[in-house]
């Protein structure tokens, strides 16, 4: 057993891709002690080179926010979740964890560019990039030969990561379907903001914002001050909206670990009392350096 002192990315190191995956695999056998992940490996392996760039029509990804990092993140909270799960009581079926799995991957894809686009960056995009995703999804689906029965499952999946989707609108096939798909609106949400150098990325996440027509934000440090609002918000949607399956996490670190807690709440709780240091030191005229935490206070 392993101590309650631990934090997340002490278990596997998440800055290595294939790290995260074979942590997702020995996961998901959890869950199926015969699980068939050629199909998430595939993915995997295609999405490693389509943020790289070589992949075939698609340019490398320049968004410094929405970035493989993050794409790894919210596959490892996936997993993890979707175990928690299933521990506590909820069946699914192999295909439906593959495809959970695969849109996770796939959910930011929205944000890359085709090769014949040269302007700007894919932050252009913020505003549509689930669409765009959901496009991808459907491109690589049929080049691949994937049932056509996968598309509507998978679009469901990819659109409950919208901020301002009702998911009680959406029509799922099954309850585990609408399980998984609140699991990776509130994989995706958790894997970004538990990320240890979240505060340092967010002055990237303005820059797409911006460059996407996302209204709100007059600078870098607007963005900061808003965020502890916006993290007051994400509680209401993982306790309204995304059915609380965020609680599924500390099943899942007891089972796997060892650890009676849910380690990203902790690490999200951390960010926030860094956050508010920061604001409490800091005054509204300040610039945001990005990458790292330094403000630089522009009335000094």
């Amino acid at each position: 057993m392993l101590p309650e002192t631990f934090a997340f990315e002490e278990l596997v190191y998440i800055e290595d891709p294939h790290e995260v995956l074979a942590e997702v695999e020995k996961t998901t056998t959890l869950i199926f002690p015969h699980f068939d992940f050629n199909p998430v490996k595939d993915v995997f392996n295609d999405i490693l080179r389509l943020f790289a760039g070589r992949y075939p029509g698609y340019r490398k990804c320049n968004t410094c926010y929405h970035d493989l990092n993050h794409t790894t993140d919210c596959l490892l909270v996936m997993a993890r979740l979707m175990h928690g799960a299933s521990v506590n009581g909820i069946a699914f079926e192999e295909r439906d964890v593959n495809l959970g799995l695969i849109c996770a991957l796939m959910h930011d894809t929205g944000y890359i560019q085709t090769v014949a686009d040269d302007k700007g960056t894919g932050g252009k995009y913020t505003l549509i990039h689930i669409e765009r995703s959901i496009e991808f999804m459907e491109k690589y689906f049929i080049d691949h030969g994937y049932p056509l029965a996968d598309l509507p499952v998978c679009r469901n999946f990819l659109r409950c990561t919208g901020l301002e989707v009702n998911i009680g609108e959406i029509e799922f096939q099954s309850r585990a379907h609408e399980i998984i798909g609140k699991i990776l609106g509130t994989a995706d949400l958790i894997g970004q903001m538990a990320d240890n150098n979240y505060l340092g990325k967010l002055p990237f996440l303005y820059h797409e914002y911006e460059e996407g027509g996302v209204p709100g934000f007059d600078n870098e440090f607007e963005l900061f001050r808003k965020t502890p609002d916006f993290w007051e918000g994400v509680k209401k949607r993982f306790a309204t909206e995304l059915g609380q399956v965020d609680g599924y996490l500390r099943h899942h670190f007891r089972v796997r670990w060892g650890i009676d807690q849910d380690l990203y709440r902790k690490a999200i709780d951390r960010n926030m009392e860094r956050l508010h240091a920061i604001l409490e030191k800091r005054g509204p005229y300040c610039r945001i350096c990005p990458g790292r935490l330094d403000i630089i206070n522009m009335t000094g």
